[in-house]
């Protein structure tokens, strides 16, 4: 019954499966305020966390000491002498 109750509160705000985006809300306890930042390729864009402002106005700043939850996301794509060779045959 709880489940339910929490599927209709979910209908009942507008939230259905076809308007889910790419995203991940965040509430501030400081604040209070609600932000929310874009995901893409199943990654927070770090420049997205300056959207989240302390107390004060200022930026907040995060640390993962070690990098254990920092990736490094680089995006390539070229094309190779032999996948040109199928194109002047």
């Amino acid at each position: 019954m709880q489940r339910l109750n929490l599927i209709r509160g979910h209908l009942e705000q507008g939230h259905t499966a076809r308007q889910a985006r790419d995203t991940l809300t965040v509430t501030d306890n400081r604040t209070g305020k609600t932000y929310e930042l874009d995901v893409k390729d199943s990654a927070i864009i770090a420049k997205e966390f300056g959207k989240i402002k302390g107390p004060d106005g200022s930026v907040t700043r995060y640390y993962d000491p070690g990098y254990t939850n920092t990736v490094n996301c680089v995006r390539k794509s070229f094309l190779t002498l032999s996948g040109l060779r199928n194109l002047f045959h």
